[in-house]
């Protein structure tokens, strides 16, 4: 879940963005208000009139986003594919995390997971946010997937392999600085992903 434009949002959907931007650098403790409406080019006043739950509903929005955005991103990775395959589905998922990281460093991570680690045990509407951008996310992948010849019972434990697997290489990566388990997992997990592909006959 990286980065994306902000030209042409208004500036409540640039608050959430940057939200969503502040929290996969720093995390939630350490994403103040004053830091997103700097962030977004906003007034600070603007915070408490279109947030009028706080931080917590801020966040929580932004958890939110960043589900829409990493679900709705699996259709433009298929599309950039010539052939859509699961193993090349995963490959892009990957792909957009080395290339961040290639390009800009290894200081941004996934903005659901930074709020689960800093919330789930100490504010239940975040994790519960959190839960359902994971689900949402999920459920995208495993549509392609069953979309590619999947069967249905098995496309949502593999989509489920496959974003846990996505994150997890990614704290690796950021904790190395290198994409090596991004690369290790892309290869590894790719013939597996493609293996449960049933041919119908046509």
């Amino acid at each position: 879940m990286a980065a994306a434009e902000t030209s042409g949002r208004g500036p409540r959907e640039r608050m959430v963005f940057s939200a969503a931007q502040l929290i996969r650098r720093d995390g939630v403790a350490s994403t103040g208000m004053r830091e997103v409406a700097v962030h977004a080019g906003a007034p600070r006043g603007s915070l408490q009139h279109y947030f009028p739950g706080g931080k917590e509903q801020l966040v929580n929005e932004a958890v939110g986003w960043a589900g829409r955005y990493a679900g709705n991103r699996i259709a433009r990775f298929l599309a950039a594919l010539p052939e859509p395959t699961p193993s090349g589905l995963f490959a892009e998922m990957v792909r957009q995390w080395t290339d961040e990281y290639e390009a800009a460093g290894f200081a941004g991570g996934c903005p659901v997971a930074a709020a689960t680690v800093d919330c789930a045990e100490s504010t239940v509407s975040t994790r519960e946010a959190a839960a359902t951008a994971f689900a949402r996310w999920t459920g995208h992948v495993a549509l392609a997937l069953a979309d590619m010849g999947v069967p249905r019972e098995r496309a949502g434990a593999l989509a489920t392999l496959m974003i846990g697997s996505l994150e997890g290489a990614i704290l690796i990566a950021r904790a190395e600085r290198d994409v090596r388990a991004l690369t290790i997992v892309a290869r590894e997990l790719g013939p597996l992903l493609d293996a449960a592909v049933v041919e119908t006959a046509g």
